[in-house]
């Protein structure tokens, strides 16, 4: 039977290169698509032979991605972290295809301590540095209201009795915790080892700040976490970042670890099997009470 909530569309990169040129008269060229990632991403050159990354955002208004993620990443980027310049971001119907910098280097696989070192120190750069960027809109966390695209409750009161206990806890906690998420750092919302890059051993990149805006910045240390629950993480580093995690108020974590069992648990169940279902849960459920 199929899902009443469907999954993502995947981006078709010629498509988007040949409505790219209509409109802008810009002609890229397709090299082939960029590994993970859950829309899609492909390699094109410039006329001039540079290199590039084309990304496509359905559902998204241009206006909203100015004001909000690349607004987000332009600050992150002038406070001198590695993000991507984004060079060309272009309305396409009911989507946004950019095309951002290519930077050097490869999607970490394993984060190891010196890893897990250099993300904790660009995260605390992202401290505070929308503190004079109000225009900037504050995340929300959907903890009881569907996200657009993600964080969807429905499937989580329709797949089985655990996930919607899961689901009842994460409202629950949203009652408590009514959004947006309080403060002023830059969020990255997508913060897992697949999108840092690094060369023998250094970050030369962040990258996929999609959805970033202004907030928490310790969401994405929880983020982080939940990308650690990988195929055989770093004990060591799993359990320093659980330390870390063990720090933060109560009235701090719930909401952030709430939104994120949210969002990959709904995840899972539109897009991959009952093992990864199951596989989340046990994650989420860690931090439940």
């Amino acid at each position: 039977m199929s899902s009443p909530w469907g999954r993502v569309e995947r981006m078709d990169a010629e498509r988007v290169v040949a409505e790219l040129a209509e409109q802008t008269g810009v002609r890229l060229i397709v090299e082939g698509p960029c590994s993970g990632g859950e829309v899609g991403a492909a390699f094109v050159r410039w006329p001039d032979g540079r290199r590039s990354v084309l990304k496509w955002r359905p559902g998204t208004r241009l206006e909203d991605l100015l004001a909000g993620p690349i607004a987000v990443s332009e600050a992150v980027r002038a406070a001198g972290a590695p993000v991507p310049e984004t060079q060309l971001a272009v309305q396409l119907g009911p989507a946004i295809a950019t095309v951002q910098e290519l930077l050097p280097g490869a999607p970490i696989t394993r984060l190891d301590s010196d890893g897990l070192d250099q993300a904790l120190a660009f995260n605390d750069l992202q401290a505070g540095l929308l503190a004079d960027r109000p225009e900037i809109p504050a995340l929300e966390l959907f903890l009881r209201e569907d996200g657009p695209g993600f964080c969807l409750h429905g499937p989580l009161r329709a797949h089985n009795r655990r996930t919607a206990r899961l689901d009842d806890w994460i409202t629950t906690v949203g009652a408590e915790h009514p959004g947006p998420l309080h403060g002023d750092d830059a969020v990255h919302v997508d913060y897992h080892p697949g999108n840092l890059l690094a060369v023998d051993g250094t970050i030369t990149g962040i990258i996929d700040w999609d959805g970033a805006g202004r907030g928490d910045r310790r969401l994405d240390l929880v983020t982080l976490r939940f990308g650690l629950q990988g195929d055989k993480p770093d004990p060591t580093v799993v359990a320093r970042l659980d330390a870390a995690l063990e720090t933060l108020p109560d009235d701090v974590l719930r909401p952030l670890w709430a939104t994120m069992s949210l969002r990959m648990v709904d995840w899972a169940i539109r897009h991959f099997t009952p093992a990864a279902v199951d596989h989340w849960l046990d994650l989420a459920e860690s931090r439940t009470d």
